[in-house]
């Protein structure tokens, strides 16, 4: 059987969508990279779990329970306490609603129910439970009792006396210029670069797909002032942009480092995306179904979000995925040069910065963060190329 013959199977058999994502499944690297994705974020997700400087659980001699990292993990003591509280409640949450889908998949009305009910509830601890600054030593207070510690006994702002340190049995990436360990602060600072790279791209992806298919549909002056705004834009060097914003709103006196690199790289990445929506609703603008919409009186608001926007989604899922990985670029590269996410705050790019004195010295400072934000970008690219070639398979060759 020719593949012109399997694609014609195909396209009896499934939808476009099971079309598209057994094409995706045939590409390799596109799949590998997914999985590589999937391992970085279950290990962002159970960083707590992972490297964390208080005890898991403890035993008493009296039989008693008790754990202490868990009233940090419902209310972290960090200064970017937004991203920490999204990673946390995604772990706490994945597990028990992945049962209730997988129980209720029959029952449509009551899993939705029963998943909203869980969503909601699940997130109360994270606003009822109340910061505490724990300095105890539970080693010496409870030195009778069984204490169980993550596999990394260290967070990653606890500091130490090994200064610049080697790898080791103790610390496995080594330590930093302030004696934290390495591999908690990378295991946290993807916690930032997944966070930064999901919801700028976020941000710039709504931004982006409402005004290219508002300038698309209407056409005219309101096309013509839009594609104006869009050019003035896109005439400014977009990182000299970045840069300038960042001093402006650091100078501010803002402590929320993170939320300012999301919200600048969202409100500065949407014009080429605006640009490309535009085209392709140009295109389907033009076509029947379009036409028999607006001769049937279909409001306008219902022609851009059910006929239009699932035909031009397309390109807007490949180009979201190319987004993610140019945000979490742009976020290490702020952070490198000091403008993006502040100290203490784990980042990729904070640790790359203190290894610029002397790179062959402090390597491991070089080579983990490097690796990391190479490995990252790399695979949303091959990710993002999969789909190109899924969703749109004549185009890509």
């Amino acid at each position: 059987m020719t593949s012109e013959q399997v694609t014609a199977a195909e396209s009896e058999t499934f939808s476009p969508v099971q079309q598209a994502w057994r094409r995706f499944l045939r590409d390799r690297f596109a799949v590998a990279a997914l999985a590589v994705m999937l391992l970085l974020f279950l290990a962002a997700m159970a960083a707590p779990l992972i490297a964390n400087s208080l005890p898991l659980l403890i035993i008493t001699e009296q039989g008693e329970w008790f754990s202490p990292a868990l009233r940090d993990f419902f209310a972290p003591n960090v200064q970017e306490v937004f991203v920490e509280k999204i990673f946390n409640y995604l772990l706490f949450a994945a597990i028990p609603v992945s049962i209730a889908l997988v129980l209720l998949r029959k029952y449509v009305l009551c899993r939705r129910i029963v998943t909203g009910g869980l969503i909601v509830l699940l997130a109360v601890p994270f606003f009822t439970v109340q910061q505490k600054n724990d300095m105890r030593d539970y080693t010496k207070d409870f030195s009778h009792a069984e204490i169980i510690y993550a596999p990394v006994p260290y967070g990653p702002f606890q500091t130490s006396s090994d200064v610049f340190g080697k790898p080791s049995a103790e610390h496995w990436f080594g330590t930093d210029q302030n004696g934290r360990d390495v591999f908690a602060r990378m295991l946290y600072g993807s916690r930032v670069s997944l966070a930064v790279g999901f919801l700028a791209a976020g941000i710039s992806l709504i931004l982006g797909t409402l005004i290219g298919l508002i300038s698309g549909y209407l056409g005219g002056k309101i096309d013509l002032i839009i594609q104006r705004c869009v050019e003035i834009v896109i005439c400014f060097p977009t990182f000299l942009l970045l840069l300038i914003l960042m001093v402006v709103l650091l100078d501010s006196g803002s402590r929320q480092s993170v939320l300012l690199v999301i919200l600048v790289l969202g409100c500065t990445g949407w014009p080429g995306l605006a640009r490309m929506v535009r085209g392709e609703v140009l295109k389907q603008r033009q076509m029947q179904y379009v036409q028999a919409s607006e001769c049937m009186g279909v409001p306008f608001r219902r022609i851009l979000t059910v006929h239009l926007l699932p035909n031009v989604s397309g390109p807007i899922f490949v180009a979201f995925a190319f987004d993610i990985a140019g945000c979490i670029l742009a976020e290490n590269s702020l952070s490198f040069l000091g403008f993006g996410v502040q100290i203490p705050t784990a980042s990729w790019g904070e640790l790359l910065r203190q290894a610029l004195d002397d790179p062959l010295l402090h390597w491991n400072l070089m080579l983990w963060p490097g690796l990391a934000i190479f490995v990252c970008v790399c695979s949303f690219h091959f990710i993002a190329d999969g789909l190109h070639r899924a969703i749109d398979p004549k185009s890509a060759g």
